[in-house]
């Protein structure tokens, strides 16, 4: 596989990643300027921000959790030249389901429906994970 084809969905996350910290950041600032929210009432991250906010910087750090498994296994499967069609494949899954998962957080915010989407995300995760680590242990591919 090219760099650019393991890659480009590890550059989808992280752009989505970076929206959703844009978007926060923005909200963020709306809410100071127009006197909803003082600076003293968040200075030590109190959770003082409206609900619309919360919900949008929520979805932001669920970008910096888990996620990051999915680069450190992005980039260990590229450098031991163990990035073939079917990790892009479900690499592309992955990033797809935390699309999902961000848009079900930033819109109606259903909780079983986003419990799911995250689940499915997880498994495939853990599936390119076990993937990973058989072929590094018994020298496989």
């Amino acid at each position: 596989m090219s760099i650019a084809a393991v890659l480009l969905p590890l550059f989808v996350q992280v752009a989505l990643t970076f929206v959703l910290l844009f978007w926060t950041a923005g909200l963020n600032a709306s809410a100071t300027r127009s006197g909803e929210v003082s600076w003293q009432d968040i200075a030590l991250r109190e959770p003082n921000w409206p609900a619309r906010n919360m919900q949008i910087r929520n979805a932001f750090l669920n970008q910096l959790e888990t996620p990051v498994l999915f680069y450190v296994l992005t980039v260990l499967a590229w450098i031991t030249r163990h990035a073939d069609y079917l990790f892009v494949v479900l690499a592309w899954i992955f990033v797809a389901l935390r699309i999902v998962h961000a848009f079900i957080h930033v819109t109606d915010n259903n909780v079983p429906r986003r419990g799911a989407v995250f689940l499915a995300s997880m498994v495939v995760l853990a599936v390119m994970w076990v993937i990973f680590a058989f072929r590094i242990l018994l020298g496989l591919g």
